[in-house]
């Protein structure tokens, strides 16, 4: 059971997603349709290759040296990579156990945490990704609620692993005062986040939705400028410093 991942495809020199260079692995599947996805043709669940972890791990092999070099390590995206996450466990475990190589998965955290707590113990880093704070709008953008994404926030934060938060700007959208004041309070109050990027929305995946037959939801939407970026992080870090420092109070 569970013997095959369905892959989608491979890159042996990333340079964003994680420290260091790293091998990043996506994954087939997605519950998830966000609107400024730039890998739409990840969704389906039945799509892909069929490949066995040893066969994975002949593709990160020849590259192992330069990961270890550089601090990077392997790092399981998607799709959503829990949706595999028994595979991605075992995958992880031998990535370890070979070669001592760090990990990182990079989830929506759409999923039941038990399902994915064998997952969670191999993995070094998780880049999670917040699309909104409010449910609505979370729903319009993505198809689905937000629920299940902050209880699993929470429980990585109840287990102290090392999270690092991803939020993609997008204008009209995702930059609101009030979902960024939102999410910079939430993430103060997990306190197991070491990081917090703010991703600008970007166009590139567009061709994708066409070859696809299907309309781009953002169309016309443009990319924030490097001041909408500053704003959008000062009211980010504000409201994040603001919730750290209430939480001593809060606890008494």
């Amino acid at each position: 059971m569970h013997s095959k991942g369905r892959i989608h495809s491979m890159d042996t020199f990333g340079t964003v997603d994680g420290p260091g260079i790293r091998f990043v692995l996506f994954m087939q599947g997605c519950a998830l349709q966000c609107g400024y996805c730039h890998n739409p043709d990840t969704w389906k669940t039945d799509g892909g290759q069929l490949l066995t972890v040893d066969e994975v791990l002949a593709e990160i092999e020849p590259y192992v040296p330069y990961y270890i070099r550089s601090g990077g390590g392997i790092t399981v995206t998607g799709g959503e990579p829990t949706l595999q996450a028994p595979f991605v466990a075992r995958l992880f475990r031998e990535c370890k156990r070979r070669w001592g190589l760090h990990t990182a998965l990079d989830s929506s955290g759409f999923c039941d945490p038990h399902h994915a707590e064998d997952l969670i113990a191999a993995t070094d880093l998780v880049l999670l990704d917040l699309k909104l704070i409010d449910r609505e709008g979370h729903i319009a953008l993505t198809g689905q609620p937000n629920d299940r994404i902050l209880n699993f926030a929470g429980w990585l934060a109840d287990r102290n692993r090392n999270v690092w938060i991803r939020h993609v700007l997008v204008p009209g959208i995702t930059d609101g005062y009030e979902d960024l004041n939102r999410l910079g309070a939430f993430i103060g109050g997990l306190g197991n986040v070491s990081k917090v990027e703010l991703l600008p929305y970007h166009r590139m995946g567009v061709y994708k939705w066409a070859q696809l037959g299907r309309d781009y939801p953002l169309d016309g939407v443009p990319t924030p400028s490097e001041e909408e970026v500053r704003r959008a992080r000062g009211i980010v870090d504000a409201a994040r410093s603001r919730s750290l420092a209430a939480a001593p109070a809060q606890s008494r």
